[in-house]
C-alpha cells in the first residue's frame, strides 16, 4: 500500500487516550488513526447513502401519486403536462 507521511497537531488530552487506545487495541498511533478515519469515512459515507435513499422514497411517494391520479382519469392533457413537468423537475 502506498502510504504518505502527513503531520497534524492534535491536543495532548486527545492524543492521550489515543495512544491509551492503540496500547488496549496492539496497534501503533498511525494504524490507530488509520482506522480511525476510515471508520469516520465509511459512517459518512452511509449517513450520505441513507439521506439519499430517503430523498428516492419520497419522490416515489410523490410519483406514486401522480401515476394513480393518471391512471384514475385516463388521458387528461393537463394532467398529463403537469405529470411530465414534475417528472423533469425531480431530475
Amino acid at each position: 500500500m502506498d502510504t504518505k507521511r502527513v503531520q497534524i497537531s492534535i491536543p495532548a488530552a486527545l492524543l492521550a487516550k489515543i495512544d491509551r487506545l492503540a496500547r488496549e487495541e496492539k496497534i501503533n498511533r498511525s494504524q490507530f488513526i488509520q482506522n480511525a478515519m476510515q471508520l469516520y469515512i465509511m459512517e459518512r459515507e452511509a449517513r450520505s447513502l441513507q439521506s439519499l435513499q430517503e430523498k428516492l422514497r419520497v419522490g416515489y411517494q410523490i410519483m406514486a401519486e401522480l401515476n394513480l391520479t393518471l391512471a384514475e382519469e385516463g388521458d387528461d392533457e393537463d394532467l398529463l403536462e403537469n405529470y411530465e413537468r414534475q417528472l423533469a423537475e425531480a431530475e
